[in-house]
């Protein structure tokens, strides 16, 4: 069998990161800027417990989402679909550690105005290969768990933004391409995002004031957009009508993600308190309103209720919560999924988006949910001043300009990197690779036992 260059060339990339690791000199936070850390003493045990256990909560989510999508697709793609959310594992894990978390949280790089500092990504030299990230806790980012901890938390928002967006453009995309995509994503869209919304001087957290508690903007927002852009470059599926092969599968990843989301919104509270346990009961709430809110609309709309309409309503009412899980009351946040669950419901049923092909409509899941949910925190944030039912009118309107500006750069700084993926490794595959399914064309693997493959 002939091997691609392409293959090869990964093969070689992959062996020189790993070399490297071997190679490369250990450096202990301790020889660090000193100020930026505090001592093993400011560590609380409790606060460890929990976020190691939120750790292992969000990596769940994303085999959870690999249930959730390859359970809605047809029967020729459910291997290569699932897959293409658990690679995210390893490739985002790797550049994690390589430089994503340098560029999400590293030295600032940005500008001075009017006396303050405004950044926008992080030095991809700062914590390279995860330097000077140990045992110690940052001041700044985690007082009191052990930076490492800290950064491995972070790496799993990661890891799950890419996985999402491969529901969009499920049962057409060849996978190598996928894979550069996924480096390019994580590098160019998510690492600035995070920085510019997390980091203490991060322009969006900073001067636009967002409020993002766990991911609604970092996450979702950026995932439903570069789902869209990913849509109009790749084109529609020669058959857009499937059947989905696995319910159970579906009902099996939502109860993963929703158990996972616990780790997601609860966890970003990074300690083991109140703020956390108001996260965790908020988040369940919006979920359960969500998914009550779909099955009734649909019904009212002349449609049956469906198992499929109920696990998406649940995952829509995730997504809205997540942005505001620590900063609204329980009864709020029934609001956030209800009104989510609505709007969403909509979009998912308009003409333009099947015109499109959005496979397993993410961009009216997870994008019009994460806009959602940025709205409903800038009306409903708890605080002095926080939001716009709380005498906040600027808050809200910096809000709504964030929410543009970030619509605008995931978006169109989505559509580029597909276009560039597009011209370095062609990202749709062939006719006929489409008509037989990626699980075969591409991973010479299928669920039906009658067919045989070339091993």
């Amino acid at each position: 069998m002939k091997i691609e260059k392409r293959w090869v060339i990964s093969f070689i990339i992959i062996s020189i990161v790993c070399i490297t690791g071997a190679l490369w000199p250990t450096v202990s936070g301790t020889d660090y800027v000193l100020s930026e850390f505090g001592t093993t003493d400011h560590i609380v045990p409790a606060d460890v417990a929990w976020m190691l256990t939120s750790c292992c909560l969000v990596l769940i989510m994303t085999p959870g989402l690999s249930f959730f999508y390859g359970g809605m697709v047809g029967k020729k793609n459910v291997i290569s679909t699932m897959l293409q959310s658990f690679i995210c594992l390893g490739v985002v894990t790797l550049l994690w550690v390589v430089v994503g978390f340098s560029l999400a949280f590293g030295e600032p790089l940005g500008i001075h105005s009017g006396g303050n500092f405004y950044s926008f990504v992080g030095n991809p030299t700062t914590f390279a290969f995860m330097d000077y990230v140990g045992v110690l806790p940052h001041k700044q980012l985690a007082n009191t768990i052990p930076f490492m901890l800290f950064a491995l938390f972070q790496m799993k928002f990661a890891v799950i933004a890419p996985a999402i967006i491969t529901g969009s453009f499920a049962e057409r995309v060849r996978f190598i391409s996928y894979l550069l995509f996924i480096c390019l994503f994580t590098i160019c869209i998510y690492a600035p995002l995070c920085h510019a919304v997390w980091y203490p001087t991060g322009i969006l957290g900073t001067y636009f004031g967002v409020k993002d508690f766990a991911g609604g903007t970092v996450v979702h927002m950026s995932a439903g957009f570069a789902a869209l852009a990913g849509v109009l470059v790749l084109g529609k599926r020669k058959n857009s009508r499937h059947i989905p092969t696995n319910i159970p599968f579906v009902l099996l990843g939502t109860g993963m993600l929703w158990f996972g989301w616990f780790g997601f919104n609860a966890g970003s509270a990074l300690a083991a308190n109140g703020v956390a346990a108001m996260a965790f009961a908020t988040t369940t709430t919006a979920s359960a309103a969500a998914m009550l809110t779909w099955v009734f609309f649909d019904r009212i709309n002349g449609r049956k209720v469906s198992a499929l309409g109920a696990c998406i309503g649940a995952v829509v009412g995730l997504v809205s919560i997540t942005p505001a899980a620590g900063f609204v009351s329980v009864p709020e946040s029934m609001f956030f999924g209800f009104s989510a669950a609505l709007v969403s419901n909509m979009v998912v049923n308009a003409t333009f988006l099947k015109k499109i092909d959005d496979t397993l409509d993410v961009f009216a899941c997870h994008g019009v949910g994460g806009i959602m949910g940025m709205i409903l925190t800038a009306i409903f944030a708890h605080g002095d001043k926080a939001s716009l039912l709380h005498g906040g009118w600027m808050v809200f309107a910096h809000h709504m300009m964030a929410l543009v500006l970030v619509s605008i750069f995931t978006f169109f700084g989505a559509y580029l990197l597909f276009k560039l993926t597009n011209v370095i490794i062609p990202m749709r595959v062939s006719e006929e690779s489409e008509h037989i399914g990626l699980d075969l064309s591409q991973h010479d693997e299928t669920l039906d036992p009658k067919i045989k493959t070339a091993n």
